[in-house]
């Protein structure tokens, strides 16, 4: 069963490539709690099955990316796109997309996290193995307030711009 508009989202750690390093990061996969990234802050989260696939990369980050100050606008703390990849491909995918820090780029490289959303999608046929459906969501402070889940092959519902037409509602 998936996670649904009202539920806490699950604990976990993602991992996110750093390319600039700071004090508290340095250059290199670094861990994400999502207890720490959801706490107190309203984050638009939308997952694809995988970086560098067609949909994902010419449609659904890009559409993100250009909706950023809208989204910001509307209340927005963070943008993050989750796929089970590993993060040094999902940081090869950012600087590929140049998200520039608009998007955070998230692995989940064992699907673990998505197998606790119940968001999992076995494209063992197709030779890619365990994915993440594609789904957008609202998380704020760590609840779902909103959650649209497409359908197999589609991409209709999980968009930027249906986020920030949800948000205006």
């Amino acid at each position: 069963m998936s996670i649904k508009i009202g539920d806490q989202m699950p604990d976990g750690t993602l991992s996110e490539y750093i390319d600039t390093a700071t004090e508290s990061c340095p250059v290199g996969p670094t861990n994400v709690s999502l207890a720490e990234l959801f706490g107190g802050k309203k984050v638009a989260l939308f997952a694809v099955p995988g970086a560098f696939t067609p949909t994902c990369s010419a449609k659904h980050v890009p559409g993100y990316v250009e909706q950023y100050e809208a989204l910001k606008a509307a209340g927005v703390d963070e943008i993050c796109c989750v796929s089970v990849n590993d993060p040094f491909v999902m940081g090869a995918w950012g600087r590929d997309l140049n998200v520039n820090g608009r998007v955070r780029m998230l692995a989940d490289g064992s699907a673990e996290w998505t197998r606790k959303l119940g968001l999992e999608l076995d494209l063992s046929a197709r030779g890619m193995g365990v994915r993440s459906q594609r789904y957008s969501a609202l998380i704020d402070n760590g609840v779902v307030k909103m959650l649209n889940i497409e359908k197999p092959g589609q991409f209709e519902v999980s968009d930027a711009q249906t986020m920030l037409t949800q948000l205006d509602s």
